[in-house]
């Protein structure tokens, strides 16, 4: 039996095993409060090392880019909820969105639609967004 801690607000049932572990009833955030977090200045966090590698990759580690797609995030864009670990003994338990932006090429000045995967949880003081993946679909 593996013992994690928790590190998002949600911690109801949390898993004894490593690995992917689905939540049945999602999504556990409201939208309305995580977007209200997502505009406070530096409320957004990145939970694992990938995710961070990610923004790096995607964002030039800008988390306004982040905060701005957590904004556009509908309910129609849910996907699922799972518990996600940090790689460090954490554990958050996550809802998962997939939502598409518009988006200049600049080599082209061509507007393409382009989807990206989120992944987050609010922080166990119920005051940050840990994102815990965010990338192209």
């Amino acid at each position: 039996m593996v013992t994690f801690y928790a590190l998002s607000e949600y911690s109801q049932d949390p898993p004894t095993e490593s690995g992917r572990v689905k939540i049945a009833k999602g999504p556990l955030y409201g939208l309305d409060r995580i977007r209200a977090l997502a505009q406070g200045e530096d409320k957004v966090q990145a939970l694992t090392r990938n995710c961070r590698r990610d923004v790096d990759k995607f964002f030039d580690g800008d988390y306004g880019e982040v905060a701005a797609l957590i904004l556009a995030v509908k309910a129609s864009d849910y996907i699922d909820s799972e518990w996600c670990e940090n790689g460090r003994g954490g554990i958050a338990a996550c809802d998962a969105y997939s939502v598409q932006r518009s988006e200049k090429i600049p080599a082209t000045d061509k507007v393409v639609t382009i989807e990206y995967f989120l992944k987050f949880a609010i922080g166990k003081g119920g005051n940050l967004v840990l994102v815990v993946s965010c990338h192209m679909s």
